[in-house]
Order: C-alpha cells, then structure tokens, then sequence
C-alpha cells in the first residue's frame, strides 16, 4: 500500500470573482519528493499555490496535509503546520535588511534556524546586513527559499525560482532545491522552464485552463518532446538537448 501523500488535492475549484481559475484540480505530493507543476501562462500553476497556502479559499474540493484538511485556513496557519511559500517574484520586504526578513519568518526551535540557513547560503551572512531591495536576483532567490525554510517546512511550495536569474544561478538554485530534496523537505515546484523543473522532478503534472491535463513521471513526460515543445512555446526540433 502506498504511504499517504504528505499534501493531497481532491477536486479543488477556485475562483477569481467569477472567474473559474481551478477546475476540478487533484493532485499529490509525497514526503522527500520534487513534483512539477507546469502549463502555460494563465493555466493555473500560480494559482494552486496560492490556494494549497490558503491565500486563495476554494469553493469546492478538499486540500489536505498529513491527512488533515486546511483548505479554508489562513495562510500563517497553513505555515504552521509546516507548509513553506517562495512566490513568484520573492516579494522581499526590501526596505528591511536580509537578516530581518529570515528573524521576521524564523520558527524559535524549528529544525531550521538562521544558522543553518547561513551554513546552506554562506552569501547570506556575508549580506545579512544589507537591504532586501538591494540584492541581486539570485541573492533574494536565496533569501526567499531561505526565508522559507526558517518556518521548518516540510513542504515546499516554489513558484518560478529561475525567472529572471543567469544560468549559473539558476544551476545553483537547482542544485539547492535538490539537496533539500535528499535531506527530507518535499517540494511542488511551478517552473515555466519544463525541461529544467523535469531534470529534478520525479512527477509531474500538466495544467490547461485550470485542469490538469497530465499526471505522471517526470521523465516520461520529459520524453514527449512535442507537449513539452507547446509548454515552453518552441518548436520540439529547437528544445534543448535535456
């Protein structure tokens, strides 16, 4: 029998105003592992985030963590019971210093603290006294995971970590998220660059207009070189060799 997922999603709808922005989504996330989430723009990848970390409530379906329902909780509830965020765009409190923004997040006798996340990101401690606002992409990419892990989550939710970043940051950041991974923190990854999410997800599923359209290996889906053509907007014959 397979273990319970650590997060579940049973048929979530979410609205925008009128707007039907999730439809029907289901979906599982397993301790120690990396799932993509992954669509077009619009197709609700962002959206489920924010929903499963109660930004957004949903008006139907069940989210589940650890077998507990936490749809309709608020969001500081949901990152109580071990639940991390890095949005899009790292929504830094620029005009607080790097090391503010992690004492502001820090969960006092979580499994990690400051230190640990200096010891993970030495750069970190080398600009803890700088302002969020004048870091560099790739400095509040790490702030911003670091910034999350510092509330002990088991999960991870990471909404688009290698937008706007340089390729050696972004191998970097990978390179994190799958160290993360070995050390036990689950992860659901959105990433508008599907190869690059795949090269680290062991599942995968595929958003279209709020319903999710695939559902299975990474690698498999990696294989299909005309979907994942349409995901990134390239023709399959000028995708890069995975």
């Amino acid at each position: 029998m397979p273990d319970e997922p650590l997060l579940r999603l049973d048929g979530v709808d979410a609205f925008y105003g009128k707007s039907h922005a999730l439809r029907g989504v289901s979906l599982e996330v397993h301790a120690g592992e990396i799932v993509a989430l992954l669509g077009l723009n619009g197709a609700g990848k962002t959206t489920t985030l924010r929903t499963i970390m109660g930004l957004l409530p949903p008006r139907a379906g069940t989210i589940r963590l650890r077998g507990r329902r936490i749809d309709g909780m608020p969001a500081h509830r949901v990152a109580r019971l071990g639940v991390g965020y890095v949005p899009e765009g790292r929504r830094m409190f620029a005009n607080l210093t790097a090391g503010e923004n992690l004492e502001l997040a820090e969960r006092p006798g979580g499994e990690w603290s400051i230190q640990r996340v200096f010891e993970r990101f030495p750069k970190l401690r080398e600009l803890r006294g700088r302002k969020a606002g004048k870091l560099s992409g790739g400095e509040q990419e790490m702030l911003a995971i670091g910034r999350a892990l510092v509330g002990s989550p088991a999960l991870l939710l990471i909404d688009e970590p290698s937008q706007g970043l340089g390729p050696i940051i972004v191998t970097d950041v990978y390179r994190t998220l799958a160290e993360l991974r070995a050390g036990g923190v689950a992860i659901l990854l959105v990433e508008q660059n599907a190869l690059l999410a795949l090269r680290v997800a062991e599942r995968a599923y595929v958003l279209d207009d709020g319903r999710v359209v695939y559902a299975g290996a990474g690698a498999d889906l990696a294989r299909d070189r005309a979907r994942i053509g349409t995901l990134m907007g390239l023709p399959s014959d000028e995708l890069p060799v995975s």
